[in-house]
């Protein structure tokens, strides 16, 4: 069973811009896609750089240092990254955003 921990107000996040936040000690970012919460892994898989530092482009977050995407709804990477990132389920409740590790 999975764990939810309190990530962020409904509020804090916004339409198309990332949310950098340390869940856990783990560094997991948020955005709103076309009105929809999600969740993923802050680090690039390529070379472990904050992606929440790029931007979102169609339905991917794209790495600001050498413009790897990663789809976040699976998580499956375009080069030169190869490793996916993890992405992670959300629950709203009310105007708080929770996340769950997969722990």
């Amino acid at each position: 069973m999975s764990t939810f921990r309190f990530a962020a107000k409904v509020e804090d996040v916004k339409e198309g811009e990332i949310l950098a936040l340390i869940i856990n000690e783990t560094p997991v970012a948020l955005t709103r896609l076309n009105g929809e919460i999600r969740a993923f892994g802050d680090i690039c898989t390529h070379d472990d750089g904050p992606l929440a530092e790029g931007h979102i482009e169609d339905r991917c977050v794209v790495c600001p240092r050498h413009g790897a995407k990663f789809d976040l709804f699976t998580g499956k990477p375009t080069f030169p990254a190869v490793a996916p990132i993890p992405i992670y389920k959300v629950e709203v409740q009310g105007d708080e955003v929770w996340v769950s590790l997969g722990d």
